[in-house]
This record gives C-alpha cells, sequence and structure tokens, in this order.
C-alpha cells in the first residue's frame, strides 16, 4: 500500500462496519486507526471486566476489518492519551487529512476538535447514525420547550419512525406508555427459576486480553472471573436471539424487581454489546416486535422494551450534548461528601447496598433499578458530591458510555441538574427496596425503623432528606404524598431522624 492520504480512527465504542467513518473508505490509499491507551483506562478507575472488555471487543474487530480487506493500523499499550497517541501517528505519517464518527465522550470529542485546530489538520468528524435521532432533530424538539420530558420526546419517535402504531396512527394497545404494569416484585417465595442468558466462553484474544489486563491493571477494581461477555457481533447477535426468544417474555413484568444471586434477572444485558456498536437499535426493536407476533407476548413487556430504547436511550443522548459540559458539573444540593469506601469494596453492613456492590464487582453489571434506587439512591440521601458518583458508574459498569452514563447518574438518580429533564428526584426509603427484593431479609438494619440503632440508613436519610427539602416536595404534585406522609410524624420524632440522620452522615464509611 502506497502512504495513506486520509485516517479513519475507530474509537473502542464505535465498532460497526456500517459507522459513517467508513461509508466512503478508499480501499488504496486509506488507512484504519485503533488505539489501545493506558490513560484511558485511568481517567476513571475502570473496572477490570470493562476494560478487557473494550480490549477484546477492539481487538476482534480489527481482525475482521482486516479480513474484509481494511488496512489497520492497531496501537496496543500506548503510554499516551488516544489523541496524543494519534497526534504521533499523524506526524510520522505525515498525514493531514482525519475521519472519525463523533466520539460518545466530550472530552475526548473537545480534544481531537483540539488536535485538528493546532496541527491544521482536516478534520471530517461525522455525525453518529447508529442512533435513531440526530443532534439536529434532538435541538429542535428541545427548542423554546419549558420542560423537556421523556414521554413527549418518545411518543414523537414512535410517530416518526411508525413504532408499535396502529393502522390509524394511533398507539398500540390505546395508549403510549404501560409503565405502571412493569413494576412487579418477584413473589415472596422468589423469582424460580430463570432463564439465563447466553454467556460466552473466552476465545484465544480474549483469554490473551484477560491476561494483559490482569498483569496490567492488578489494582483497579472488579473480577475478571465470570467474564463472559459478548466482543463480536456474531456473539451480541446470538444473545440477542436468545434472549428474544427465552428472556423477553418475562422481562416487563419483573424489571424493576430485585433479589440476591440473581445478577441478569430476565434482563437482555445487551446493553454492553448496543454501546459498543456490535448491534443497532433497530436490530433490537425489530426482533422484539417479531418476537411479540410470534409469541403473542404481553403488549406492556414489548413496548416497556422498546420504551428503553427508542424512548431513553435516545432521549438521554441528546440531553448529554445538549447540556455538556455543564451537565458534568452541575451540583443542584450543593453536595460535597466523599463517596464511602465500600462502594469499590462492597464492605458495608446494608444488605441492600452489599448485594448491588458484590454484583458489580464480580460482572460489572447491575441493572437499572439497582443503579438508580439502591446505590443511587443512597449516593443522593447521603448528599455524596455528584461528579463522584457519576465517576463511579462511568468506571464500574461494563456497558458505562459517558453520553449514556453521566446523563443517567447526574440527571436522573442525584437530580443534580435541578430537574432539567424529571419531574422530581427519585428517593425512596428502605421501604421500597424491601418491596421490591429480598435484600432486608437478615439485614440488621430495619427498612421500617427511621432512627436508632437498628434504624435503616436508607430509611433515616430518607426522611432527613424530606424534612431537610419539605418546601421542594411540598411545592410538586409529584411529590407532595412524601410529605403528607411527613407530616404524621411527631416533631419529637422529627428532631430525633435529624439528629440520628447526622450520625450516619458522618459515618457513612462504616455503615
Amino acid at each position: 500500500m502506497s502512504k495513506p492520504k486520509r485516517l479513519v480512527l475507530i474509537l473502542g465504542d464505535q465498532l460497526d462496519k456500517q459507522s459513517s467513518a467508513l461509508k466512503d473508505f478508499d480501499f488504496q490509499h486509506d488507512e484504519v486507526v485503533m488505539i489501545e491507551s493506558i490513560p484511558e483506562a485511568q481517567v476513571v478507575w475502570s473496572h477490570k471486566a470493562k476494560i478487557a472488555l473494550f480490549l477484546s471487543a477492539m481487538r476482534h474487530f480489527a481482525k475482521e476489518l482486516v479480513a474484509d480487506g481494511y488496512a489497520v493500523h492497531y496501537v496496543s499499550d500506548s503510554k499516551l492519551s488516544i489523541v496524543d497517541t494519534l497526534k504521533t501517528l499523524l506526524q510520522q505519517k505525515k498525514i493531514a487529512h482525519l475521519i472519525c464518527v463523533e466520539p460518545g465522550e466530550w472530552r475526548l470529542k473537545r480534544d481531537i476538535e483540539k488536535l485538528a485546530q493546532d496541527s491544521q489538520l482536516q478534520l471530517d468528524m461525522r455525525e453518529d447514525e447508529h442512533f435513531y435521532c440526530s443532534h439536529r432533530e434532538f435541538r429542535e424538539w428541545a427548542a423554546n420547550k419549558k420542560e423537556l420530558r421523556l414521554e413527549f420526546f418518545y411518543r414523537l419517535m414512535r410517530k416518526t419512525h411508525n413504532i408499535l402504531l396502529d393502522t390509524d396512527g394511533n398507539p398500540e394497545g390505546g395508549q403510549w406508555n404501560f409503565d405502571q404494569d412493569n413494576r412487579k416484585p418477584y413473589p415472596k417465595s422468589g423469582p424460580g427459576i430463570i432463564e439465563s442468558p447466553v454467556l460466552f466462553e473466552p476465545d484465544a484474544i480474549t483469554r490473551e486480553v484477560l491476561q494483559f489486563v490482569q498483569a496490567n491493571y492488578s489494582e483497579h477494581p472488579g473480577s475478571l472471573e465470570h467474564f463472559r461477555w459478548p466482543v463480536t457481533r456474531d456473539q451480541a447477535l446470538e444473545a440477542l436471539r436468545y434472549f428474544v426468544d427465552y428472556r423477553l417474555r418475562n422481562f416487563g413484568v419483573y424489571q424493576d424487581a430485585m433479589w440476591t444471586d440473581t445478577p441478569y434477572g430476565w434482563h437482555s444485558i445487551l446493553s454492553s454489546s448496543l454501546n459498543l456498536k456490535l448491534l443497532n437499535p433497530r436490530e433490537l426493536i425489530s426482533a422484539v416486535l417479531d418476537a411479540w407476533k410470534k409469541y403473542s407476548l404481553d403488549l406492556s413487556t414489548v413496548e416497556g422494551f422498546i420504551r428503553q430504547i427508542l424512548g431513553w436511550r435516545e432521549f438521554v443522548r441528546g440531553m448529554y450534548y445538549l447540556d455538556m459540559p455543564n451537565l458534568a458539573q452541575d451540583n443542584y444540593y450543593d453536595h460535597q461528601r466523599a463517596l464511602p469506601d465500600w462502594y469499590w469494596t462492597g464492605k458495608t453492613k446494608m444488605r441492600c447496598m452489599q448485594d448491588a456492590v458484590d454484583q458489580t464487582l464480580k460482572y460489572g453489571y447491575a441493572h437499572h433499578i439497582q443503579r438508580l434506587m439502591v446505590t443511587g439512591n443512597f449516593a443522593l440521601l447521603a448528599e455524596i458530591l455528584p461528579s463522584a458518583v457519576c465517576d463511579w458508574y462511568l468506571a464500574i459498569y461494563v456497558d458505562a458510555i459517558e453520553w449514556v452514563e453521566l446523563p443517567n447518574t447526574a440527571g436522573m438518580a442525584l437530580f443534580a441538574n435541578g430537574g432539567r429533564f424529571t419531574s422530581k428526584p427519585y428517593i425512596a426509603s428502605g421501604a421500597y427496596i424491601k418491596r421490591m427484593s429480598n435484600y432486608c431479609s437478615g439485614c440488621q438494619y430495619k427498612p421500617d425503623v427511621r432512627f436508632g440503632e437498628s434504624a435503616c440508613p436508607v430509611t433515616t436519610l430518607y426522611w432527613n432528606f424530606l424534612i431537610k427539602h419539605r418546601k421542594q416536595f411540598d411545592s410538586n404534585p409529584r411529590t407532595r404524598l412524601m410529605t403528607a406522609n411527613l407530616k404524621k410524624i411527631n416533631d419529637a420524632d422529627q428532631s430525633a431522624i435529624v439528629e440520628h440522620a447526622q450520625q450516619v452522615l458522618n459515618n457513612l464509611n462504616n455503615l
């Protein structure tokens, strides 16, 4: 091959052969570059399984590109950042034209643009066509709206793409949203037999990566023992087919349920493949719609899954690019407490937190209610610095890319942006966790006790939060019932709650 004229950068979360970056690839003159950067895994203290997933998927993808005839320059184990490595390559190869898809992280997007400006580089940064909604479409929808709410965006997406509409253009089943049907706990006897998701034994490439990660990132959190994630498109497609055939039927009704020793529940665990771009959201929605007809599935299950993909996933991406970089610094309540050490170890006496964190350290995974209503709920009630919590979520989950992680954590779990796109803070006492799980069974803390030695810290901090922010909650129709219940607690007990809450807040590491 002669000296390449253009360099095409493929990032670790852009593993898509249909990528807009490859659309006009010149097989005679262009070259793909992929970069493994040690500093990128240290921007946050990343879970070993997350590092391994990226590296294995990247190496598999590069191998497939070479087999398809692409010229690929693959950089392993770079001690420089992605941008500094890229700068060195451009200088060495004397290339002045770079093509890439817009990164899913504001920092990296900004740094590539700065590199182009400083180096007089011709930069062709293309829109990520993986998504249903473009930046322009989202900005046009959001313009001049007093409130930005998922429900109205979701309805627009359903209409625009003709998904779950009847022949008259109305929503299937006569309503847009069946969320109320998708919030059931498991029976008191437990979840019963849950069909296991497809898990993949590591092949030679993955085994090499696992050894590399263990040797080079030994101080990072998490385990590699249970690494069974899809790392190729073929594996991701197999996982999708298995989910819709065997697990989708129970996803909807139990999607919010939690139970010890059931790390995946009935969830698809396809988010890592989706966010690495091994799968396209259109494929997921098509497969779910086909399964709905083929297996006569309940509409509430189908709608609930599609709402997460077509609605929420697209919505938070739009909000990320609309509100960055301010979103990363937002701190509506001015919370400043440090993240408790046991978020990294699981060594806490609270069984709900212990199970959610232990599971996360094992697999790099927890489902959305564990993230929102256990680890996220506690972080909000415990007044933890939002940026510290966001860094933890970005580090600890294998599917966490900043465009999806940050709006979910800062905006939804922590209310750090003051309700920019949520109508209320998502908080709950230990009673909610008891209702939705078996975590409280055998725990030394009691979810129905508000203060005192046996009081559940979640419950104590919940009531303390309501007392502290009573005016805000009382003025919101969606939270007024919470403060109505607060009025049923006498003044002496409220004072005792506040006093005990201060003890809890000053002793977070020892709960």
